[in-house]
């Protein structure tokens, strides 16, 4: 196996219960008389700079679940502050948001998030968002990702599972230095891949954040005789990086990508359409392609109230539920919470299957729920691009892993 090490530059890169689709957000009693109170709550996520090619769609699906929320009786505001892709800039954002728009929480969704978390944590502000950068969602009781709260340095069955399912048989894998849940991911997805039998011929843990050179890469994952692999990257790199081995002559098996699903893909342009024939996509969440009563419900929202019309993001996924777990949380607080009783009352919640999207799996909010695995009960669900559109994968939506006893990794 070859593993390239490089310096760390910095650490950073889903209720009372929800029922079985989105009727569980009936409007209070409260609503229908309009003396429902009006809630302020901000947006952080990387809407400029390195993470934004992604990042940037995530308003839209806060505006869907805004709406959608709004229609069914709850009063909220939303103000987007710009991360702006450094862990400066999300510092910067979060004291924007209580000090000057005075939130009563935050929708966070970015790489860069722990920069903020100890501020919001120290000024008792409810989070609600993306796990997605490091361990503070572990951590922080303030803190509730809407996918689940993995410790990223533990090792699951699951991506090992897939590409045996496909057929792969030597995987590379590619993650950021700068955020350890990229570059815990491309380190676990090789000893998955090794305890499913399979080789895990090339491992760059400490890629460049943001950067699409990668032609030596793509040379050495040739060299190593890859033909699977993941990026736990941003799209822009993982797309760069399927083009250059497909123009070195790598046949892929399985090129897996966390990102790029949907309108991601389709904003991309005819170009990444073309090098993303037979690409699969991972979701943490059903994806529309499945027709399921809760897709339908969430694809409708997006376009009722965003304008969206395409398959939605990744990100518009836990944007608009961002919005329903933190209508959930006030649920479950009762009326007019102050923010310390929102979290006790997320911190009670124990089976939340967002809004049905989860299907028969659900996550927990509470402490002891958190750390044992990625996503709800370990679960990914995949589509495969081709032609024009994602397709499912059959056994593959979900497929639904274990975590491996005794194999950890820790970043780069």
């Amino acid at each position: 196996m070859v593993r390239t090490k490089k310096m760390l530059v910095g650490a950073a890169l889903a209720t009372l219960v929800v029922a079985a689709s989105f009727a569980s957000s009936s409007a209070p009693k409260a609503g229908a008389s309009g003396s429902e109170p009006t809630y302020t709550i901000g947006l952080i996520s990387d809407l400029t700079g390195g993470l934004s090619s992604a990042e940037q769609s995530t308003p839209a699906g806060v505006k869907a679940g805004v709406g959608y929320e709004d229609a069914h009786g709850y009063k909220i505001k939303y103000v987007v502050a710009d991360a702006g892709s450094t862990p400066a800039g999300a510092l910067t954002a979060a004291q924007k948001l209580v000090e000057q728009d005075h939130v009563y929480a935050v929708i966070a969704v970015s790489g860069l998030t722990f920069a903020a978390a100890p501020y919001l944590l120290a000024n008792g502000i409810p989070v609600i968002g993306s796990a997605s950068d490091a361990s503070e969602w572990t951590t922080d009781r303030n803190m509730f990702s809407v996918f689940g709260t993995a410790d990223y340095s533990k090792v699951e069955t699951t991506d090992g599972l897939f590409f045996k399912l496909v057929g792969a048989k030597n995987i590379g894998t590619l993650g950021y230095s700068i955020a350890p849940s990229s570059s815990e991911t491309a380190e676990a997805v090789a000893v998955s891949a090794e305890a499913a039998g399979l080789k895990a011929g090339y491992v760059d843990a400490a890629f460049p954040y943001g950067s699409t050179n990668v032609a030596p890469t793509a040379l050495a994952m040739k060299n190593a005789g890859i033909d699977g692999f993941v990026a736990a990257t941003d799209e822009n790199t993982a797309f760069a990086l399927i083009t250059a081995l497909r123009d070195d002559g790598v046949t892929l098996k399985a090129p897996l990508l966390s990102v790029g699903y949907g309108g991601d893909l389709y904003s991309a342009g005819p170009s990444a359409e073309r090098n993303a024939q037979g690409d699969y996509f991972t979701l943490s969440y059903e994806p529309i392609e499945m027709h399921t009563a809760a897709t339908e419900k969430f694809q409708d929202a997006m376009k009722t109230y965003a304008g969206i019309k395409v398959d939605p993001t990744l990100n518009q996924y836990i944007g608009f539920l961002s919005v329903v777990g933190f209508v959930d949380g006030l649920k479950a607080a009762g009326a007019d919470p102050s923010q310390a009783k929102f979290i006790d009352a997320m911190l009670k919640i124990r089976d939340w299957n967002a809004a049905g999207l989860f299907g028969t799996h659900s996550i927990g909010f509470a402490m002891n729920q958190r750390g044992l695995g990625s996503g709800a009960d370990n679960c990914i669900w995949v589509t495969r691009f081709s032609g024009t559109t994602f397709h499912l994968v059959p056994g593959a939506d979900p497929i639904c892993g274990k975590i491996i006893p005794g194999k950890t990794v820790s970043p780069a």
